[in-house]
């Protein structure tokens, strides 16, 4: 079954098809990142209308790489929430109108079950069960995933997520937007001995997460230093190494307590490389998604589009969005 995967939630338009036989055969991404830098954030409106010209030219893209046709799809995914309204009505009405016109089966995805799903496009991929750290901007959460549509909320953040987090931290340090790469790429350059912030929650019996104090205390660390690049440098390792060691340990504890022995790490926060190095050597088996999969992307759509429609998912008459939607809340 060949399926087209739409992602519109935010600021990246991604398009690509995915063969049930054969794979991924092609995708393609458009990042908004520089549009919305000069605004700092982004801007909901100008990322709607972004989708809007990006989307064709994107698929025609995808047909050409793959020599695929319109007529050979077999099925439409697009993105149905969470994200920013606007957005994601540009892919799902897109998505729709195109299925409508083709003839083919239509469905929405959740957007946060593809970054689930990201790590199966990768070679070794893991097998059900397993025990997923979904982290990124808007998501810091621990998942006990038994298969496709059965998960089971395990812990989340009570607050800012572990990519947002960084984003403001990176911002307090002149990073610009968005910043959570180059605090990344700055902490590199940091001494890890010179500063130490709270690992917020670290030792509670639970598995959830806690951000927001720990953004504080790198801003009243930030007013009370000298401006100069070693320093921002080695308060970014402070920072750094706060959120990898209270994700690293509230993960480990995720495995031990569910009794399964996979972890997955999926999210834009999953490509960075201190949280990778640290779960590899825990000695876990712990599984990844491509780093060109961890941001938003139309592969993870189609993927997750795909085993939606082999597992007899209803197409839908119509669609919706849904910005706020709950990934333990949707069924297999």
């Amino acid at each position: 079954m060949l399926v087209l995967g739409i992602e519109t939630s935010c600021d990246e338009t991604g398009v690509a098809l995915f063969d049930t036989d054969h794979g991924l055969l092609s995708h393609a991404l458009h990042s908004q990142i520089a549009m919305h830098r000069e605004y700092g954030g982004v801007v909901p409106e100008l990322a709607s209308r972004d989708h809007i010209r990006r989307v064709v030219p994107l698929l025609r893209e995808v047909l050409a790489s793959s020599k695929k046709s319109l007529g050979e799809i077999d099925g439409i995914a697009y993105t149905r929430g969470p994200g920013l309204a606007g957005a994601l009505l540009v892919g799902a009405s897109f998505g729709a109108s195109l299925g409508f016109s083709l003839g083919k089966p239509v469905i929405g995805v959740h957007h946060l079950e593809g970054h689930l799903l990201s790590p199966l496009l990768a070679r070794p991929s893991p097998d059900f069960p397993f025990v997923a750290l979904l982290v990124s901007g808007g998501h810091t959460q621990l998942i006990r995933v038994e298969g496709l549509g059965r998960y089971t909320l395990l812990g989340e953040t009570l607050d800012d997520a572990a990519g947002e987090a960084f984003d403001k931290t990176a911002k307090l340090l002149g990073l610009g937007y968005p910043g959570g790469a180059a605090l990344s790429r700055l902490a590199e350059k940091g001494d890890p001995s010179r500063f130490h912030l709270p690992r917020p929650m670290l030792k509670s019996r639970d598995l959830d997460f806690s951000f927001s104090g720990l953004k504080t205390a790198a801003l009243t660390l930030v007013r009370k230093q000298d401006d100069d690049e070693q320093t921002r440098a080695d308060i970014a390792r402070a920072f750094q190494d706060a959120i990898v060691e209270v994700l690293v340990s509230k993960s480990l504890k995720a495995v031990r307590k569910s009794g399964l022995k996979r972890l997955v790490v999926a999210g834009g926060v999953s490509a960075n490389s201190e949280l990778r190095n640290r779960l590899t050597a825990s000695g876990i088996d712990v599984y990844y998604p491509d780093f060109q999969y961890c941001t938003d992307n139309g592969a993870m759509i189609a993927l997750a589009g795909a085993m939606r429609f082999m597992e007899g998912a209803i197409p839908e008459n119509g669609f919706d969005v849904r910005a706020r939607w709950d990934l333990e809340f949707i069924s297999s």
